[in-house]
C-alpha cells in the first residue's frame, strides 16, 4: 500500500526552460513540512512538442519522488489535470501552475488546509482585500471582468476562481469530476462552482501573486470560449433543471392567453367569430383535403434523405413517423415534437440517434430553401404578366396603411434576407463538399479551442457533413428539393382555399399575397414559444395580408383566414398522429423523454 498522502501535478505544456527549476523549488518546499515518503510530483505533460518530455522522464528517474505522465495528445489543461489526478497515489490532489506566479509559502496552507480534514476544496485567490498581486491592466482587467461575470450568473460565493493553486480531497474531486464538462481553461472554475452548488467545503484564503512570463491564455480567443462555458453552465444549473412538460406547456399557455387579450384591445372577437361563421364549409373540407395530400409527399422526402445517409426504410412507416413528430410539436413547446421522430426511428428502426437528428436539420435545409425558390417564381410570374404593380407598391411603400403598412414591409424584407441566407448557405456547403479543408474547425478554432467549442464544431461537422451527402448527390438533391416545392406548393394552396370559402377570388395578386402570408407565418412558428406556433402563425399572417391588400381584406378578416387555415392543418396534423401513434404504439410523452435523454447523453458523449 503507497504510503502518499499528497500528489502535487504540474500541468506542463512546453515548458522546457522552466519545468525543471519548477520541480525542485516543489520537492524542497514539500519537504520543509512534509516527510519525505508522504508526497509525490507529478509531471503531467500535455502532448509537447518541445524538450519536456526527456526532462521530465529524466527527473523520474533521478528521484522516486517525481513522476511522470505523458499524454500523446494535448487534453487541454483541465484534461491533463483529471488525466493526472487519476493516475495519482495521494488522498489530498494538489496543482498549481508551473511558472510559480503564487508565492510558494503558500503552499503549506493550501496542502493542509485539505490534508487535515478541515475543508474539500482551497483555493488561492488574488482578489481578496488582504492578498498582494501584481496584475497588470492586460490580466487584471479580463479576470476581474470574468470573475465578475461568474459569481453573478453562477452564484458563485468566490472572489477568484482561476488562480492556479488548489487543493482537493480525493473523494470530493472523484465525486465532481464526473460533472465537469469542460477540459481546457474553463475546468477549473466550473469544478469550483458545482462544489459550492453541492455542499463541499470550499476555502478561498489570499495569495502573493506576481506574473512571469507571457500568459498562455489567449485574450480573444480563450476569453470568447470561457464566455460561452460560462453560459453552458449557467443554462445548466439554473435554467435546465426548471424546464419541465409543466412549465414548458404553462408558459406556452400564458403566451397564447396573453396574445389573446392584448388582441381584443384593438380587435373586436365577436367580428372575427362573425367572419369565420360566413366561411364555406365544404371549401374549407376541401382544404382539409389537399392539405392531407402532402402528408405522403413528406414520408416520401424523409426516406429520400434518410435513403441518401445509407438508411432505406418504407415510406409508410416514415410518415407515420412525420405525423407522430409535428403531433408532438404541437403538443410541447420548444419543438420537442421534432426529438420524436429520431426516437421513432432509433426505437422502430435502430437508425442511431445522430443520424436522426441530423436527417431532421437536412429537412429543415430544404424547408428553408423551397420557401425561398418559390417566393423568387412566384415575383418572377407577377412581373412577367404584369400583375406585379400592387405588390410591388406595397413593397416600395407607395400604398396606405400607415404602421401595419411598414410592418408588412419589414417581414417581406426579413424573409427575403432570410431566404438569401439559406441559399447562401447551401451554395457554401455544395462548394466546401468540392474541397478537403475543414472550414468547420477553422472559423471555430479562430474563437476558442476548448472542450465546448470543440464539441459545437463536431455538431455543426456533422450536419454539414450530412447535407453535403445529400446535396452532393444530384439525384438526391433532385428528389428532395421536388418533394419540398410539392410539399409546400400543397401547403400555400390549403390557404388560399381558405380564401375561396371567405369569398375571395384567386387573383395573382392574392396567390402571392397568400403565399407571403404562408411563408412569414412558418417562419414565425420557428421560433419555440408556443406548442405548434398557435399565436405566432396567425399574427405574421394577419401583418402579411394586411397592409399587401388594404382595400379589399382588413384585420378581422385576415385574421379569420389565418385561424383556419392554422385550425385545418393543426386538425389534420393531430388526426394523422393520433392514427400513427395507435398504429406504431408509440407513446407521445414516452418519446418525447426518451428523445430529450437521448440529446442529454450525446451532449456528454460529445463533452
Amino acid at each position: 500500500m503507497s504510503s502518499v498522502e499528497v500528489s502535487v501535478v504540474l500541468p506542463a505544456y512546453n515548458e522546457e526552460a522552466t519545468i525543471e527549476d519548477t520541480v525542485s523549488v516543489t520537492l524542497e518546499t514539500l519537504a520543509s513540512f512534509l516527510p519525505d515518503d508522504t508526497f509525490e510530483v507529478i509531471v503531467a505533460e500535455d502532448g509537447c512538442d518541445d524538450r519536456t518530455p526527456e526532462i521530465a522522464t529524466r527527473l523520474a528517474a533521478d528521484d522516486e519522488r517525481v513522476r511522470h505522465i505523458h499524454a500523446e495528445e494535448r487534453l487541454g489543461r483541465g484534461g491533463a489535470l483529471e488525466y493526472a489526478f487519476e493516475r495519482a497515489d495521494g488522498e489530498t490532489l494538489v496543482y498549481f501552475d508551473t511558472d510559480l506566479a503564487t508565492d510558494m509559502r503558500h503552499l503549506e496552507e493550501l496542502v493542509e488546509s485539505v490534508r487535515s480534514g478541515e475543508y474539500d476544496v482551497a483555493t488561492g485567490s488574488r482578489w481578496l482585500p488582504e492578498n498582494r498581486a501584481d496584475r497588470p491592466p492586460k490580466r487584471g482587467v479580463p479576470s476581474f471582468g470574468y470573475n465578475t461575470l461568474v459569481r453573478a450568473m453562477l452564484r458563485s460565493d468566490l472572489k477568484d476562481h482561476q488562480c492556479g493553486f488548489k487543493a482537493f480531497d480525493r473523494a470530493a474531486f472523484e465525486s465532481l469530476a464526473p460533472d465537469v464538462a469542460d477540459d481546457h481553461w474553463f475546468w477549473d472554475t466550473e469544478l469550483l462552482v458545482k462544489a459550492q452548488r453541492r455542499g463541499f467545503r470550499v476555502k478561498e484564503f489570499p495569495v502573493d501573486w506576481t506574473p512571469k512570463g507571457d500568459s498562455k491564455v489567449d485574450i480573444v480567443r480563450d476569453v470568447f470560449g470561457m464566455g460561452s462555458q460560462i453560459l453552458r453552465t449557467w443554462w445548466e444549473l439554473s435554467v435546465s433543471p426548471r424546464i419541465t412538460r409543466r412549465v414548458s406547456l404553462g408558459a406556452g399557455t400564458i403566451l397564447v392567453v396573453v396574445a389573446l387579450l392584448l388582441m381584443t384591445q384593438y380587435l373586436n372577437p365577436r367580428t372575427v367569430l362573425e367572419e369565420m361563421a360566413g366561411a364555406d364549409p365544404m371549401l374549407v373540407g376541401v382544404s382539409a383535403l389537399v392539405y392531407a395530400l402532402s402528408w405522403p409527399l413528406r414520408g416520401a422526402r424523409y426516406r429520400d434523405i434518410l435513403n441518401s445517409m445509407g438508411y432505406r426504410e418504407r415510406w409508410g412507416f416514415l410518415t407515420g413517423a412525420v405525423f407522430i413528430s409535428q403531433t408532438g410539436n404541437l403538443v410541447f413547446p420548444a419543438r420537442l415534437g421534432d426529438g420524436v421522430r429520431a426516437y421513432v426511428v432509433k426505437a422502430r428502426r435502430s437508425i442511431p440517434y445522430p443520424s436522426g437528428f441530423a436527417s431532421l436539420a437536412v429537412e429543415r435545409v430544404f424547408d428553408l430553401l423551397t420557401i425561398t425558390l418559390l417566393a423568387g417564381v412566384v415575383l418572377v410570374g407577377l412581373a412577367a404578366t404584369g400583375s406585379a404593380d400592387q405588390l410591388l407598391a406595397a413593397v416600395t411603400g407607395d400604398v396606405s396603411g400607415g404602421d401595419a403598412a411598414a410592418s408588412g414591409q419589414t417581414a417581406i424584407f426579413v424573409a427575403a434576407g432570410v431566404g438569401v441566407a439559406a441559399i447562401a448557405a447551401v451554395a457554401a456547403i455544395v462548394a466546401s463538399a468540392r474541397t478537403d479543408r475543414n472550414f468547420v474547425r477553422t472559423v471555430v478554432g479562430r474563437l476558442s479551442d476548448d472542450s465546448y467549442a470543440d464539441y459545437v464544431a463536431g455538431v455543426v461537422e456533422r450536419f454539414v457533413g450530412d447535407v453535403q451527402t445529400v446535396t452532393g448527390d444530384w439525384r438526391s438533391f433532385a428528389r428532395v428539393g421536388f418533394g419540398s416545392l410539392l410539399i409546400w406548393g400543397l401547403d400555400v394552396v390549403t390557404a388560399l382555399l381558405v380564401f375561396v370559402a371567405f369569398g375571395y377570388d384567386l387573383t395573382p395578386s392574392l396567390v402571392a399575397v397568400g403565399f407571403f402570408a404562408v411563408s412569414v407565418g412558418n417562419l414565425a412558428k420557428v421560433l419555440p414559444l408556443t406548442p405548434g406556433g398557435v399565436g405566432l402563425y396567425e399574427g405574421a399572417f394577419t401583418v402579411i395580408v394586411v397592409p399587401l391588400t388594404p382595400a379589399a381584406i382588413g384585420v378581422p378578416v385576415a385574421l379569420s383566414v389565418a385561424i383556419v387555415d392554422h385550425a385545418v392543418k393543426n386538425f389534420v396534423t393531430v388526426a394523422g398522429g393520433v392514427a400513427s401513434m395507435a398504429w406504431l404504439n408509440v407513446s407521445l410523452t414516452k418519446a418525447v423523454e426518451e428523445s430529450r435523454s437521448a440529446g442529454d447523453v450525446e451532449s456528454k458523449a460529445g463533452d
